[in-house]
């Protein structure tokens, strides 16, 4: 037999990476602004900006990605009342596919979530400096990098702009809407326990929950709480509730409203010293060494 091999085509190929960034900015933070030539959107994970695109203004709000052209003046900053954080990336690509993206602002769902934590991930192996100071202009490489690191940067990257393009094309959103390419039907039961177990453990952040309430109110057994948590953020649900917990204090800190014991307080810690010990496990600094670097990358003093 012969057989004829088939040569794959490219919709959109990244080529060049030049920041992937996931920023922790003070409630009052502003970048004056920039232009270039290549590719750069912005996703908000939490909270909300204001952002400037050439003449337009508008909010962004958490779950939304908006992206900007080459060449097009963009800056961003802070509203005052919340401490965002945001995912910004920017490559190279010349394909015709990414007119798709001109002037738009999209929300993202769970899939591009994950990938976009991917991206994050990937790039925390592949590149020796951190991915949230604004003012870097270079990314170096780690040397050893893990293998395959850059590769699944770029591949990560060419599946969200996909997905994007897809999910928003009215065609495509029928075929993935039509239950035959969903999920099964545990695995959809298992995504909406985690999600409703997260809305409840967030409404409860401000105080002190066990295993055993959780599982009590939401009716459901330990064993298959811990594994649906496992599956779904690689952690046990107390390790979950507690980077939640550090999570929040994080954006207070950075809100710059209430001080160490206040926050320590409004979380439901037991003591101060509880919470520093636990807010070091988690971040590897104490919160007055987190408050300090975050001002220091602020400032352009870091």
């Amino acid at each position: 037999m012969s057989y004829n091999g088939n040569i794959l085509s490219k919709s959109i190929s990244i080529s060049k990476i030049y920041s992937i960034h996931y920023f922790e900015y003070m409630s009052d933070f502003s970048f004056e602004g920039e232009s270039h030539d290549f590719w750069e959107f912005i996703c908000v994970d939490k909270g909300e900006v204001l952002v400037t695109a050439d003449t337009e203004h508008y909010v962004l709000r958490h779950g939304e990605i908006t992206f900007h052209q080459p060449n097009e003046f963009h800056n961003v900053q802070a509203t005052g009342e919340v401490a965002p954080n945001l995912v910004v990336i920017s490559f190279w690509c010349e394909d015709e596919a990414m007119s798709f993206f001109r002037k738009k602002t999209l929300k993202i769902d769970e899939v591009e979530r994950n990938i976009l934590a991917s991206i994050i991930s990937e790039a925390r192996h592949c590149f020796d400096c951190r991915l949230d100071d604004p003012y870097l202009e270079n990314m170096p490489r780690k040397t050893p990098e893990l293998f395959g690191a850059e590769q699944l940067i770029c591949l990560y990257l060419e599946q969200l702009l996909i997905h994007l393009i897809r999910r928003y094309s009215d065609a495509a959103h029928r075929q993935i809407a039509d239950p035959k390419v969903l999920k099964s039907t545990k695995s959809k039961s298992d995504a909406e326990i985690f999600n409703r177990v997260t809305d409840y453990l967030a409404v409860r952040i401000h105080s002190s929950v066990t295993i055993e309430q959780i599982c009590k109110d939401n009716l459901i057994g330990r064993s298959q709480l811990q594994k649906i948590f496992k599956d779904n953020c690689g952690l046990g649900i107390i390790e979950y509730f507690s980077l939640m917990k550090i999570n929040a204090a994080k954006e207070m800190i950075r809100t710059n409203r209430l001080n160490f014991t206040q926050i320590s307080e409004q979380l439901g810690y037991s003591s101060i010293h509880y919470f520093s010990r636990q807010f070091k496990k988690v971040t590897g600094m104490t919160p007055s060494e987190y408050a300090l670097s975050i001002k220091a990358m602020a400032e352009g003093s870091f």
